[in-house]
């Protein structure tokens, strides 16, 4: 067991080393690519920082174990969007929801919102398969890919457009990243080589998560929902904070909303890994449970995006804690 947790936190302490360079080369590529950083921190960040959360449900899923797998993936979920309430308090200059306000972030929480509702009804569903894979894991790549078209869309070409204030941060290229003599196949380079080096970690929290709960009796799933899944959202908390730090306010808010998206897509390649029927058809109290949790999650954090409260953590953020606790507690609960 020593081993295990031995593994566990030594793959933690890599994942939060590695934020920081990963951040700065992000911020820059959004910059010279002309991407913008919302969009950055939906693709880039929020795929790559949710790679360990992905290869831990899919190791999971591969002996077997649904329960694990999904828990691990929807508790990352719940973890990554409390994070906003985190960040909040990180940054006192003003409230985020309000500094990062834009049109793809306000998307963002919906759509997940509408991902969780079709995880939800796959579920309670009638359960049938097509070559061992659920038609609803289909439908969420599609609506992720939908959803990264359409925050594309409204950027480019918005219906309504924010209210600016102070406090607000404009998504703009930053003149000292385009006038760099960093040639941009070397920061794509680096950026492959993080990203490898972030997946490993996501295979050592896995197979040392199952290990974890078979050695101590724990149920997996409570495993993956309160220790895996917390330990792989490392990445998007240390990208946050980092992000904050250098004022890269779209990145911050579009990292989170972007690598909850990512983190949905783990079921989708979860089903097809678990060879032993539907996916969804393993779900249970916990994964339900986990469901309405992020929906909840996800749409104060929406509710903060409408509001726009100046500065402070503000309601929207002391709820997420709030129901966050509430929901880690009823996790316990269930055994």
């Amino acid at each position: 067991m020593l081993w295990d947790v031995a593994a566990i936190s030594a793959a933690a302490l890599i994942l939060v080393i590695g934020g920081g360079p990963f951040t700065r080369l992000v911020d820059r590529l959004a910059d010279r690519t002309g991407m913008g950083e919302t969009l950055a921190g939906i693709v880039l960040v929020g795929a790559v920082t949710s790679l360990p959360g992905l290869i831990t449900s899919l190791v999971g899923a591969a002996h077997g174990d649904a329960s694990f797998a999904m828990n691990n993936a929807l508790g990352g979920i719940a973890a990554q969007t409390v994070f906003i309430a985190l960040a909040d308090m990180f940054y006192r200059r003003a409230n985020l929801e309000h500094a990062a306000a834009s049109l793809p972030n306000l998307l963002a929480p919906i759509g997940l919102s509408i991902m969780f509702g079709v995880v939800l009804v796959a579920g309670m569903g009638p359960q049938f398969s097509l070559l061992g894979i659920h038609p609803a894991s289909l439908v969420l790549v599609a609506c992720y890919l939908y959803w990264l078209w359409l925050s594309q869309k409204v950027r480019s070409k918005p219906m309504w457009r924010v209210e600016h204030t102070r406090y607000t941060q404009a998504d703009e290229p930053d003149p000292a990243s385009l006038d760099s003599d960093e040639s941009l196949g070397g920061m794509w380079a680096k950026f492959a080589a993080l990203a490898c080096l972030v997946a490993v970690t996501g295979y050592v929290v896995g197979e040392a998560g199952l290990s974890l709960a078979e050695r101590t009796g724990m149920s997996s799933g409570l495993v993956g929902a309160l220790i895996t899944s917390v330990v792989t959202s490392l990445p998007e908390l240390v990208t946050v904070l980092y992000a904050i730090r250098i004022r890269a306010l779209h990145l911050a808010l579009g990292d989170i909303i972007g690598g909850n998206g990512f983190d949905m897509l783990f079921l989708s390649a979860s089903d097809v890994a678990y060879r032993e029927g539907s996916l969804y058809s393993a779900m249970d109290a916990r994964v339900v449970l986990l469901i309405g949790l992020g929906i909840v999650l996800n749409l104060l954090v929406a509710a903060g995006l409408i509001r726009r409260q100046e500065s402070g953590i503000g309601f929207e953020g002391i709820a997420l804690l709030g129901f966050y606790a509430a929901g880690v507690a009823m996790l316990v609960s269930l055994g």
